[in-house]
């Protein structure tokens, strides 16, 4: 089986249609793109519940706890990787300021032998729907149709 991750997807509503908070990946190789350089907030788990998993991760990668609201299961999306992410939304107006993300370390440029520190996110936003979703991964994007499911239109 791949790898199991768990990730928050904040909406809002906005002028009759829905906005979704996603955050650009971090690091040399995601600098200065835009087109499926986003992401859901997320991470791995192994021993935890996914929605304990999600909460935390979304804290590390945007430097602050998720708001304190109910969150519901999106579903289950399998990259093609074979990674399958777990997402849960939550409706909640959301401004933490600057991210603060959370930093791993990585070899750059590959094969160099120099090894750098650097953010899981470098930058979180909120998007329209249609935006989002040219901006996410591609195994990112079944998360917002289910997202319209949910909340409608």
């Amino acid at each position: 089986m791949g790898e199991t991750s768990a990730g928050i997807l904040l909406y809002r509503r906005r002028a009759g249609s829905i906005e979704v908070y996603i955050g650009h990946m971090g690091g040399p190789f995601w600098r200065g793109k835009d087109a499926a350089a986003w992401t859901i907030p997320k991470g791995t788990y192994t021993d935890e519940a996914p929605l304990e998993a999600a909460l935390r991760e979304f804290a590390e990668e945007i430097g602050t706890p998720a708001p304190d609201v109910a969150y519901r299961a999106l579903g289950r999306f399998r990259y093609t990787s074979g990674k399958v992410v777990t997402v849960f939304a939550g409706e909640a107006e959301f401004d933490p300021g600057r991210v603060r993300s959370n930093t791993f370390e990585l070899e750059w440029p590959p094969r160099s032998g120099r090894m750098q520190a650097v953010p899981e996110l470098d930058d979180a936003r909120w998007f329209a729907i249609d935006d989002a979703r040219e901006r996410l991964v591609r195994g990112q994007r079944p998360a917002l149709d289910a997202l319209l499911d949910l909340a409608g239109p």
